[in-house]
């Protein structure tokens, strides 16, 4: 296959400070979008990829990639396929967070609604349904069609300030903003936020929530960092991003959803507000940990590789040996954990999922089929490559039921 490096436009300051002294903690190599799964109608174009490195910039706190790609090519190059309702897990954590924001805030019916990123709606409509005000923004069409199929007012664009207008100018303010793993996918996170901003009045709370980089480096998950993921979050950084914008933190919670998550509740600034005490523990926690120390990321590549390197011979073992195996579900971390372990179809035979939008389809760069998750009952011995981690418990009880002889390595 043809790699084409293409659109890539090299940062060399921090988003929050324009400060130009940033220190390189990551290299994954080069890579591809990660949260895309290419069509067979496809196959034979040249596929763009950029290299996948983050950097630090010590003040701020800002971890970010070096090379930002062109934000509508990421969710429309190629038709986009994640969805909040993709597993039971997902499912169930979007029910639990909208019970839980209706309680906390004390949200009364008629409120107005927006979710930024609101990707196939799953979690809009649960505020539809209660006969809130809703409105979704996604950078997907396909996703912003399947959206409007369920009712909901949706628009499809980059959520930007000069969008808020637009929304500003038809819907005024809104009560409740949401953006769940969204934020961290802005190439402009001030200009993202003073959009929020723009759209809220003083009683209005913005809530986002994202993988939490305190959880990413402490579980050692780095196929959590793609193009996709521009920023990667720690309170420190959250604090300034906000303090520069005129808003602050009034709480943050933590979850388990994708291996670890923050919940951060941001408020604008008025002449008296109480930032949550809740910041400064965790930002002690996490200059405790070394987040903001580049010397940290020295040993954590390390650690990376060597894991990797113990991984690829025991993957060559079971190859040689005439095993087959199989990756187990078709994610855009997967891809990342692919593409930096250099595996192809002459290693992986397939990768399942149940996702209508992802069977047929093949991983980007890597070229992997992506098939139905009945394909593991046609072999008597197969070898499962978990690479949906943050679900595997609820996969694995599906997978055993088509094949009782299912070895999952580890």
């Amino acid at each position: 296959m043809v790699q084409k490096k293409i659109g890539n436009i090299l940062i060399n300051k921090c988003l929050i400070t324009n400060s130009k002294k940033l220190f390189k903690i990551i290299d994954l190599g080069i890579h591809p979008f990660a949260d895309t799964f290419i069509g067979k109608n496809k196959l034979n174009l040249m596929e763009p990829v950029y290299p996948l490195q983050c950097f630090l910039c010590k003040e701020s706190g800002s971890i970010q990639l070096k090379y930002f790609t062109d934000s509508f090519m990421r969710y429309n190059l190629y038709d986009y396929s994640y969805t909040s309702s993709n597993s039971k897990y997902s499912r169930s954590h979007w029910t639990d967070y909208f019970k839980k924001i209706i309680h906390k805030l004390n949200l009364e019916k008629k409120s107005r609604v927006l979710e930024i990123g609101s990707n196939d709606g799953y979690l809009l409509n649960k505020f539809y349904k209660k006969d809130f005000k809703v409105v979704g923004v996604d950078s997907s069409l396909l996703m912003t069609k399947i959206s409007r199929k369920k009712g909901i007012r949706s628009f499809n664009s980059i959520f930007n300030f000069k969008f808020s207008n637009i929304l500003k100018s038809k819907y005024s303010f809104f009560d409740l903003i949401i953006a769940n793993n969204v934020l961290n996918h802005s190439n402009d996170p001030l200009n993202f936020i003073r959009g929020v901003r723009n759209l809220m009045h003083n009683n209005s709370t913005f809530v986002f929530e994202l993988p939490y980089w305190y959880e990413t480096v402490n579980t050692k998950r780095y196929d959590q960092v793609y193009h996709e993921h521009v920023t990667y979050f720690t309170i420190k950084f959250a604090k300034n991003l906000f303090n520069k914008c005129g808003m602050y933190i009034s709480d943050v919670e933590t979850n388990s959803y994708h291996g670890g998550s923050i919940r951060v509740y941001c408020k604008k600034k008025q002449k008296k507000y109480l930032e949550s005490k809740i910041v400064k523990k965790m930002i002690l926690k996490e200059e405790k940990k070394g987040l903001f120390d580049p010397k940290f990321y020295n040993s954590f590549m390390k650690k990376i590789e060597n894991k990797r390197n113990v991984l690829l011979n025991k993957l060559l073992k079971i190859k040689n040996s005439g095993g087959t195996i199989i990756g187990i579900g078709a994610a855009a971390k997967g891809n990342t954990f692919l593409n930096y372990h250099k595996l192809d179809h002459s290693i992986i035979s397939y990768v399942t999922d149940p996702s209508p939008y992802k069977k047929g389809k093949y991983t980007p760069l890597s070229r992997i089929p992506i098939v139905s998750d009945k394909i593991i009952s046609k072999y008597r011995k197969v070898y499962g490559l978990m690479l949906s981690w943050n679900i595997s418990k609820e996969i694995i009880k599906k997978l055993k039921k088509f094949n009782k002889n299912l070895i999952i390595i580890k």
